[in-house]
């Protein structure tokens, strides 16, 4: 198995099996976003209490990408601070965008070649924008 099927695998796999999908009983944060160039749609739950991210859950519909990067990045800020996780969300959209020299993404890198396709990059960083106005607005649950 090469690199690239490697990568095909992960992305498939957060696709059919989502991690942190459905509704959390009492989030804090709230925010939904549409990406208008495909349709595709978010909304991010998440508990925030001590400036950790306790728990995340995302819900919507879209492409592949959307949906898969969307369980991707809930597993990596899952237990990280808020800080950590608007890193995250930063780094990620560099790295996509060729912005930015990145050490560890976890299974987010498996998504470096949607970095070839520019309207790709906005499905792959739909949920990661969300993390974001989630963090930095006065959003609520």
């Amino acid at each position: 198995m090469n690199l690239d099927d490697m990568y095909r695998d992960t992305i498939l796999d957060h696709n059919q099996n989502p991690r942190n999908r459905g509704h959390l009983e009492r989030p804090n944060k709230t925010v939904g976003m549409l990406n208008p160039t495909c349709g595709d749609q978010i909304e991010l739950e998440l508990l925030v209490a001590d400036d950790k991210v306790v728990d995340i859950r995302f819900a919507g519909q879209g492409c592949s990408i959307s949906m898969a990067s969307a369980s991707m990045m809930t597993e990596a800020v899952k237990g990280k601070t808020v800080e950590e996780a608007l890193a995250l969300a930063r780094d990620f959209k560099g790295f996509l965008t060729g912005t930015k020299a990145v050490q560890e993404l976890g299974d987010l890198e498996a998504l470096q070649g949607v970095s070839q396709f520019p309207s790709r990059v906005k499905c792959a960083t739909l949920a990661h924008n969300a993390l974001e106005k989630a963090l930095t607005h006065d959003v609520k649950g």
